[in-house]
């Protein structure tokens, strides 16, 4: 992008014969480098039940995926929308089914899960996701619908689930906590086996995050029950 910006001001400049100093702001970005191509979420939308902060890999770096999820009188099917991936639809799956074989931990009425249809959907349908470090995200989620509760949107996560809970490790770790700091997140869960990366990271980024490490799913809804989950 910085390359782009110079050669529209040097063909500017010859153009124009014109050696004058040039200054680009913020303001100005859109006349070299046309129409954003992409955002960030910034976190200031209303708090709403069910929606929880993944982190997430893209071709741009790294970024918040957002999860919603919320159910409705059905007979204990699943619908996942958002386009989401044959790993990431089985993560799906596998975080419904600890949330369920463990409804009595999360003090969640069973039948609940049997009465209801489960709606999982994924923020920007039109782009494709995939990977299994959503688990994490998806099983907050699902707790956070059937128990009502809110999970702060300042809170991210990201990990790999299995079925008895435990948090496995994730790539592009670097680049989700940027995504992170990016989108205004102030504290995020990441496995605890991802410490041995932690050393990789940038003071600067760390410096501006709280960094929980969790082997076990548990643990991560302790740490919110502490506080609004």
């Amino acid at each position: 992008m910085i390359s782009k910006i110079l050669r529209k001001i040097v063909k500017k400049m010859l153009l124009e014969n014109n050696e004058a100093q040039v200054m680009v702001k913020k303001d100005s970005l859109e006349e070299y480098l046309g129409k954003k191509i992409y955002t960030f979420y910034r976190q200031k939308e209303t708090l709403q039940i069910g929606v929880v902060n993944g982190l997430a890999y893209t071709p741009f770096g790294g970024d918040v995926l957002k999860i919603e999820t919320t159910y409705y009188k059905g007979k204990g099917n699943i619908i996942l929308t958002g386009l989401l991936g044959e790993v990431m639809s089985e993560s799906a799956k596998i975080a419904l089914g600890y949330v369920k074989s463990n409804a009595e931990l999360f003090n969640i009425d069973s039948k609940l899960f049997e009465e209801n249809d489960i709606h999982i959907n994924a923020f920007e349908g039109s782009i494709k996701k995939d990977g299994p470090s959503a688990g994490v995200t998806l099983t907050t989620a699902i707790i956070s619908a059937f128990k009502g509760s809110i999970v702060p949107n300042t809170v991210a996560m990201t990990g790999e689930i299995s079925l008895t809970g435990k948090v496995l490790p994730i790539g592009g770790l670097r680049e989700k906590l940027v995504g992170a700091i990016n989108a205004s997140i102030k504290k995020v869960f990441i496995p605890k086996e991802n410490e041995r990366d932690i050393h990789e990271i940038d003071e600067e980024i760390k410096s501006k995050l709280q960094i929980i490490y969790v082997s076990d799913y548990k643990e991560i809804y302790d740490e919110l029950m502490k506080k609004e989950f």
